[in-house]
């Protein structure tokens, strides 16, 4: 749970909720808001200098860390609010994540004045989808996210100490071949905190086991069920005829059915090293091995996706500046 704090005068009063954090101080007669930090938990991934899968991916030199969880609705909204209040020149948020089927985040007010909020599921009116994994994101946009993590999550606009720099240097670039990830990054002069995955990195958190690979991330070599529960070999994927899609459990689309679930809703369906979701809900960004590059390749399959898009062996590549609204990230970090 999040806490509020106030400060008058010389007292102190704690007021918690459930719904979200600000920092209020009374400065003169005027209440000052402080935007609320995301918290982002991490696993570590061992078992360092490990050989590649036989499909040529998931040898990594090092320890690491890598997002227990994809970023969700709630975190990318917390983001909004803190660069992108008086202006959006980069695009980070879109109308593509006010869709009903995975709604999402929406947007008032006007140039200037901007303010964004998680919307509830467009099948379930009272249900937040704060916790659901965020959609509609470019590889650039999560770069930005990184570097605004990496930063320490200032409030500001989109500039060089907020968005632009940071785990990437972007400067503005919003299309077109990615940037190398900073050794150091100059906000801090110390390595990135947060960044996206390598490819070998995202790879490895899902499927490797200490000593050999699994087909899916969910410690098996078999195919998920994709029916919501306490099973350890489930996800959210598009089924055979039986089952169809994970929510609402049918074949017949819905273009008002929210599809997506919260993030490590398969609460036994984990990897090796304890990351959920790496198998549907989303597919996921990496930065594959860093290089710039016109593509990025995407992993782990959806909840638009049948069993074989979900397995260690299927990749996808696509240009960084796609959106789309079954595509998420998770970041990763150094130790």
């Amino acid at each position: 749970m999040l806490r509020v704090q106030m400060k008058i005068s010389r007292f102190f009063n704690r007021y918690n909720s459930s719904k979200k954090a600000i920092l209020l101080t009374l400065v003169g007669f005027c209440l000052v808001p402080v935007q609320a930090q995301v918290i982002y938990d991490m696993v570590v991934i061992g078992n360092p200098g490990n050989s590649n899968d036989k499909t040529g991916f998931g040898g990594v030199a090092y320890t690491y860390q890598i997002g227990k969880y994809e970023v969700t609705i709630g975190q990318y909204t917390e983001f909004l609010n803190a660069v992108a209040s008086e202006s959006d020149p980069y695009g980070l948020w879109n109308s593509s994540m006010t869709i009903p089927n995975i709604q999402g985040i929406g947007r008032s007010g006007s140039s200037g004045n901007y303010s964004y909020s998680v919307m509830n599921t467009s099948s379930e009116s009272d249900i937040s989808s704060n916790n659901m994994p965020v959609t509609g994101v470019s590889w650039f946009s999560a770069a930005r996210f990184a570097n605004w993590m990496a930063n320490g999550q200032p409030n500001g606009n989109e500039s060089a100490g907020t968005t632009e720099n940071g785990a990437y240097t972007l400067n503005g670039k919003k299309s077109g071949t990615t940037v190398i990830r900073n050794t150091i990054n100059p906000n801090t002069n110390a390595a990135p905190t947060y960044y996206i995955p390598t490819e070998n990195e995202w790879y490895k958190a899902a499927f490797f086991n200490g000593r050999d690979y699994y087909v899916f991330a969910t410690q098996h070599n078999t195919t998920p069920s994709n029916i919501i529960g306490d099973s350890s070999n489930a996800a959210n994927f598009l089924s055979d005829a039986t089952t169809g899609y994970s929510v609402p459990q049918s074949m017949l689309y819905s273009s008002s059915q929210t599809y997506l679930t919260n993030v490590g809703t398969f609460i036994n369906s984990i990897s090796y090293y304890g990351t959920f979701d790496q198998n549907g809900s989303v597919w996921e960004w990496t930065d594959m091995d860093g290089s710039v590059s016109y593509y990025r390749s995407i992993k782990g399959g959806a909840w638009t996706s049948t069993p074989p898009y979900l397995q260690s062996s299927y990749r996808l590549v696509t240009v960084p500046s796609t959106i789309s609204v079954n595509s998420g990230f998770r970041l990763a970090g150094s130790i």
